[in-house]
């Protein structure tokens, strides 16, 4: 399975007879940055960075000491105490974006046939904290004292299908699984569930809660996170020379997405148009991107192609941009590919992870809604951190400040573990 689209009106319809026409009419956002869209688009555009020291655990012995954590969370705003108490933190995300985007969205699921609401929430690793803490549990004090909510906490659906319980959803609940590209992917295959004609509304997006001890040792263990424990909020450094890695960090990113239909019946205004998504592997390596960056630069012409859109069109890219040495020279490698030298230097980039940390599945989330946010504005936020570039990341990465430019078409990029290369492609709603 290499690709999917959601192309011009016309064109689908001759396809399938059906209105494929995907806009996002909600975002919801937990992250690093604030409790909410606003306060995170705020510390995105002014280029803060949201990493520090890491409080949820004893450090004692940990080489990387530093995480984007979210700070104040209070899950009993959206849960009541007996769930909180039986849910782990990263579907205590979900539901939190779910409820911010729900609103944003204007949409209330008991006025809408509820079997056309669907429920598609991406995590790459799900209830890790509860599994980390109930191991501890069963080491120190065996197997009766585990607790009998483990599986059900640790499970990666569990956002999804606490989203759906709490909202009353009944369409499908799904939980994409593909590594850091998990987010994204899940707002990809659930505007395919409307372009089909399945479901009128997805929420879909991601949710992370990594920042636990066996997480945080074994991403140390494979050498993959930044160790710049002295300067915490210069640690995420995407193409810069001096990267070391990547900051891991948590939160949820959750989009409201609606059929062209629903949104003309309700009369609500969207706020951007998904027009391309575009998905591959690099049949390469458990951990590494592939070194000639082609299937990453197939996955973007395919979502620039299904959007019926040339390198030309693009006003702004958000990178995948972790800071690790071959993530970021091989996407500059890719997008050199896929759009050419002359669109590759033209077209501004930035990676916003320098200030979000990596959300990991949810990341490929957050940074479609911070794109979408950067339409919106007319701000292409910064990379911050860049200070010596990679002579091998040459491109446009709008360092450390950040420049205001018209967006009408916009890229987000995500590239996971195992080799997935996932890309989403939107626009600017200027006609309905």
């Amino acid at each position: 399975f290499v690709g999917w689209y959601i192309a011009r009106p016309r064109v689908r319809q001759q396809r399938i007879g059906l209105n494929a026409r995907v806009f996002v009419t909600g975002i919801g956002i937990i992250s690093p940055q604030g409790l909410d869209v606003p306060t995170t688009w705020a510390a995105v555009k002014e280029g803060r960075s949201a990493v520090d020291q890491i409080t949820a655990f004893d450090l004692d012995g940990y080489e990387t000491r530093i995480a984007a954590e979210v700070k104040s969370f209070d899950p009993s705003k959206y849960l009541d105490k007996k769930l909180v108490r039986r849910t782990d933190r990263f579907a205590q995300f979900a539901a939190a974006a779910a409820s911010e985007a729900l609103g944003q969205a204007q949409l209330q699921i008991d006025n809408v046939d509820r079997y056309r609401v669907a429920v598609l929430v991406g995590s790459g690793i799900g209830g890790i904290t509860t599994l980390s803490e109930q191991h501890n549990i069963l080491s120190d004090k065996g197997p009766r004292r585990v607790s009998p909510f483990l599986i059900p906490m640790m499970l990666g659906d569990m956002a999804s299908a606490q989203v759906s319980m709490l909202t009353g959803a009944l369409g499908p609940n799904l939980c994409m699984v593909s590594s850091c590209s998990s987010g994204a992917d899940a707002i990809g295959f659930g505007a395919d569930m409307i372009s089909r004609g399945d479901v009128d509304f997805v929420l879909a997006g991601g949710s992370e809660a990594p920042i636990c001890p066996i997480a945080v040792a074994g991403f140390g263990a494979l050498r993959a996170l930044s160790r710049r424990n002295h300067e915490p909020q210069k640690a995420s450094r995407p193409f810069d020379a001096q990267r070391d890695g990547f900051v891991i960090g948590e939160g949820a990113t959750i989009l409201t997405l609606e059929s062209h239909k629903s949104v003309l019946r309700r009369g609500v205004t969207p706020l951007a148009e998904l027009v391309g998504y575009g998905v591959t592997s690099d049949a390469h390596h458990v951990t590494e991107p592939a070194p000639t960056g082609e299937s990453a630069a197939k996955a973007i012409k395919l979502a620039l192609g299904h959007a019926n859109l040339q390198a030309s069109d693009i006003d702004y890219i958000n990178a995948h941009g972790t800071s690790t040495p071959l993530n970021d020279r091989q996407e500059t490698l890719a997008i050199k590919i896929a759009l050419g030298e002359e669109e590759a230097y033209r077209v501004p980039i930035s990676s916003t992870k320098s200030m979000t940390g990596h959300l990991l599945g949810a990341g490929g989330a957050l940074e479609a809604a911070i794109s979408i946010l950067a339409m919106q504005d007319g701000i292409i936020p910064p990379t911050i951190n860049l200070d010596n570039p990679d002579p091998d990341c040459e491109l446009d990465y709008t360092p450390n400040i950040a420049s205001k430019k018209p967006l009408k078409v916009i890229m987000s990029n995500s590239f996971g573990f195992g080799g997935h290369n996932s890309v989403l492609v939107f626009t600017y709603p200027e006609r309905l």
